[in-house]
């Protein structure tokens, strides 16, 4: 039998059929007050001058690669995460290669233009090639995206060998599903339910060894296209947001679902079946209150706070 759908319909005397206002997994309340109820979230703050952004911005920056530390996703010196900077757009800050991430301060950062050069930055200027074709063509395909973080942790990487995108078996996962605004405003209009789906994040079917070459660079930044998120086959994660924060949080949350997908896979499996799937418009409604990018920022806050908290600030040095 399948899940109760997040939205219910009822049928009219002509035999079409509307929403109901009825949030069927809250008997009794009625979908206006449940949105009255849903508080009004804080957002990233703004600036007026863009010296004060970047220097704000580099310090979230050191914040995610103590964080990214912190949870292990270092390996050697694979692994980088860039923020596009606010005063030269057309350049990001990046960490330096061969310096461990749980030590990365903000004045170890340096700045690339889109020619791969290092024109600012800490005593250590060494670049990531890989993270310069890599970063340097996302930043240049998606003048949206801010940031983006890359790495080669445990679990995201053993799901990308499998060749295949997540399925949507936890609530979690729901923050990489998506749906064109053509297919909610069917359902809006009283259809049943969705025809197809697109997923906010992609699978890049290809591994060509490290990536050093521009074309491959431009490829991944093609495959991603619009979406949150990439599994880059045979390779690892690969997230993008137009805030530092939801960057980092998407990258986390992704990995946790592979290992989480890889678990209930194997255990499903050794049961004889299959792991139960959520239904497209339970997934399309969970989507729109954990997968937009506001609700990836302030899904990270509690990590950075708690990295400032443990390094006391340190890393702003």
């Amino acid at each position: 039998m399948s899940p109760p759908s997040a939205v219910s319909y009822n049928s009219t005397s002509n035999g079409d059929t509307k929403p109901s206002t009825a949030a069927p997994h809250e008997p009794g309340l009625s979908e206006s007050k449940a949105k009255v109820q849903m508080p009004k979230f804080p957002g990233p703050p703004t600036f007026t001058d863009k010296y004060a952004e970047r220097d704000y911005l580099k310090g979230r920056l050191a914040a995610a690669f103590r964080i990214f530390g912190k949870y292990g996703y270092d390996e050697g010196v694979a692994g980088h995460i860039t923020v596009r900077d606010p005063v030269q757009p057309d350049t990001f800050w990046v960490n330096p290669f061969g310096v461990a991430f749980s030590l990365i301060k903000k004045s170890d950062l340096i700045q690339v233009d889109h020619e791969g050069n290092v024109i600012d930055g800490g005593e250590v200027r060494l670049l990531n090639a890989a993270a310069f074709m890599i970063h340097g063509a996302v930043h240049r395909a998606r003048p949206d995206v801010l940031c983006a973080a890359h790495s080669h942790s445990i679990y995201g990487r053993a799901f990308c060998s499998l060749g295949r995108k997540l399925d949507m078996i936890t609530q979690d996962s729901c923050s990489f599903y998506n749906v064109c605004p053509a297919l909610f405003r069917c359902r809006s209009q009283g259809h049943l339910s969705l025809t197809r789906a697109l997923q906010d994040h992609v699978l890049y079917e290809s591994f060509n060894g490290i990536v050093l070459a521009e074309k491959e660079g431009k490829d991944i930044a093609a495959c991603l296209g619009d979406k949150k998120a990439a599994l880059l086959q045979n390779h690892g994660l690969l997230t993008a947001g137009d805030t530092i924060e939801a960057a980092v949080f998407w990258f986390i949350s992704l990995e946790k679902c592979c290992q989480a997908q890889l678990a209930a896979d194997a255990a499903a499996t050794a049961r004889g079946h299959e792991t139960v799937k959520i239904h497209d418009d339970d997934a399309a409604f969970t989507y729109k209150a954990i997968g937009t990018p506001k609700a990836g920022w302030f899904s990270a806050k509690p990590l950075f706070d708690v990295i400032e908290k443990e390094c006391g600030g340190e890393y702003l040095q």
